[in-house]
């Protein structure tokens, strides 16, 4: 397996939204050599990716960086080698030896790192979503265009076999004319069992970034995807899945009206709503709607 098929389709089996065609390595590699990744934010859902990446062929994780040193220390475990340990994640964009960076930072970090990562010439796997607001998309994606560098999302629909026949049906015209789309998604929250964090090991205020200051609370480290000034709740963190889904089985890229209507019933704590439901209407005379809660 070589640098380009790796990065351009196997980095976490992920379809690049924003995928460039062509590499720009900090170093040279000859054919037989491994890319060397750094994962930057090592929380759940990275680890999980690093789960997924050190079973891929070719692939090495050197170096890992977190706020939090617990999580920082179990993934190094998870990389396996004794990888690199940071506190700033821009040591890992200083090493030339690293070709690629995972990143698995909360929303409000992804235009920060992405473009730091890019002006250090390194490929990007960076959560989805993409962004913490749409002008920080679109500044992301001049950026990328502008690079010689290939950058992924994490929209793993496309590559899913089961989704790709629902593709292939879509495209055969056996369902006829499409004039209605219903999407879903329903997740277990309670507020209840927050593991404790040990604040003696965390950098509170290097994770904050660029939101305000504010006080620690642990359901907003926890939870971060649910308050305004780090995530934009269920329909930036889940919806975007299937209208991805959506814009590829019908060749579309944007509505033309959307409308939502969504409450807080029981996550009182939250500040994105917990129960929601959207309608989005697209210029080839389709509906979709989105239920979550």
């Amino acid at each position: 397996m070589d640098r380009r098929r790796f990065l351009g389709s196997s980095l976490t089996a992920s379809a690049g939204l924003l995928a460039r065609p062509r590499l720009a390595s900090a170093r040279p590699l000859g054919a037989n050599d491994r890319i060397r990744v750094g994962v930057i934010g090592t929380g759940g859902r990275a680890r999980g990716l690093m789960r997924q990446l050190k079973d891929l062929p070719g692939a090495q994780m050197v170096a890992v960086s977190d706020v939090y040193e617990p999580r920082m220390l179990e993934a190094g475990e998870i990389a396996g080698g004794g990888p690199a340990q940071h506190l700033d994640y821009r040591r890992i964009l200083d090493d030339k030896e690293i070709d690629a960076v995972l990143i698995g930072a909360p929303d409000h970090w992804h235009k920060t790192m992405t473009l730091d990562a890019l002006a250090a010439g390194k490929e990007v796997y960076v959560e989805k979503p993409v962004s913490h607001s749409i002008e920080e998309g679109e500044a992301m994606v001049r950026a990328v265009e502008a690079s010689r560098q290939v950058v992924q999302t994490g929209t793993q629909q496309r590559s899913w076999e089961h989704f790709i026949l629902g593709k292939q049906i879509v495209d055969s015209g056996k369902l006829g004319r499409v004039t209605f789309v219903q999407t879903y998604w329903y997740q277990l929250a309670t507020g209840r069992g927050l593991p404790e964090i040990d604040t003696s090991k965390l950098d509170w205020k290097r994770w904050l970034g660029s939101a305000p200051d504010q006080p620690f609370v642990a359901e907003r480290f926890l939870r971060w995807r649910h308050f305004k000034d780090f995530g934009g709740g269920m329909l930036t963190d889940l919806l975007t899945h299937w209208i991805d889904v959506v814009h590829w089985y019908l060749g579309v890229t944007t509505p033309q009206s959307a409308v939502t209507t969504a409450h807080n019933y029981l996550m009182k704590t939250w500040e994105w709503p917990d129960a929601a439901t959207a309608t989005l209407e697209y210029p080839k005379d389709f509906l979709v709607t989105h239920t979550g809660t």
